[in-house]
């Protein structure tokens, strides 16, 4: 099976913080691969270097075959592979939904406006919003805005979608649509890369889980080892709290619980 993704030693330090210390892991056509771990592990930060919105310190990234990190590579042409869903929506306020859908296709990809209409409403459709096209985000709830941001990114067709814990922004009554519509993407194969604090949806939906802490990966594996039966002591402190947080608090939080650094 082919690698969408290949990640070799890749580290990323700001400043003096080495917050990503050689990292290596591969995703493969078709898989979701959930990445856990405490704040300040370098989840996001991986995610970020997966298409450059950070630069690596070292290392390689492979997405598709191309070599991200060569200094040569026309990232903007790369970029166009990468579909990538952040925990704030980033939709544009003064644009109806349908617009906001829109828009990439005729600035990146040069669609023509009824081709670029027509796959933005097929999308919007996809993601459960299609009554939606004539609204402006701040009329819509705060699910209804992550889904539209999803529509936005399959609008690009993109190889890999990348989702940086999109639900943690969310009410909790809210959380149900969008993890629906991630499961249903998975389900029609779709490569997935989640940064994720649902545990029920890696669990569920993931091919594989990557357990990271103070920068590497501590365990990967299938959801039934890593979330199930974990190997790594520190898999399981982290998996305790998550799962059963009211019996968790006498666990001092220790420094790799620290917030990743501003960027």
């Amino acid at each position: 099976m082919a690698h969408v993704v290949e990640i070799k030693d890749l580290h990323k330090s700001f400043g003096e913080l080495e917050v990503l210390k050689g990292i290596d892991f591969t995703v493969d056509q078709g898989h979701v691969v959930c990445i856990i771990g405490p704040s300040g592990s370098g989840k996001s930060t991986l995610l970020r270097c997966v298409n450059l919105l950070e630069q690596p310190s070292k290392g390689t990234v492979r997405v598709g075959g191309v070599e991200l990190t060569d200094p040569d590579v026309d990232i903007d042409a790369a970029r166009r592979r990468l579909g990538m869903v952040f925990q704030s929506f980033n939709l544009f306020p003064h644009m109806t939904v349908l617009q906001n859908v829109m828009i990439a296709q005729r600035r990146v990809l040069k669609r023509g406006k009824g081709d670029a209409e027509r796959i933005a409403r097929e999308n919007l459709e996809k993601v459960g919003v299609a009554d939606k096209c004539d609204a402006f985000p701040p009329q819509l709830s705060g699910g209804q805005q992550q889904r539209v941001a999803i529509a936005r990114a399959l609008a690009m067709d993109p190889d890999l979608m990348l989702f940086d814990e999109p639900t943690s922004a969310l009410d909790p009554e809210l959380v149900g649509d969008v993890l629906s519509v991630m499961r249903k993407l998975a389900r029609d194969g779709m490569t997935m890369l989640v940064v994720t604090h649902e545990m029920s949806f890696a669990r569920e939906v993931a091919d594989r889980v990557v357990f990271m802490d103070g920068g590497v990966v501590v365990e990967e594996g299938p959801p039934a080892q890593v979330i199930g039966a974990p190997r790594h002591e520190r898999t399981r402190t982290f998996l305790k709290r998550v799962l059963d947080p009211t019996h968790a608090g006498d666990d001092a939080p220790g420094p790799e619980d620290a917030p990743e650094p501003a960027r």
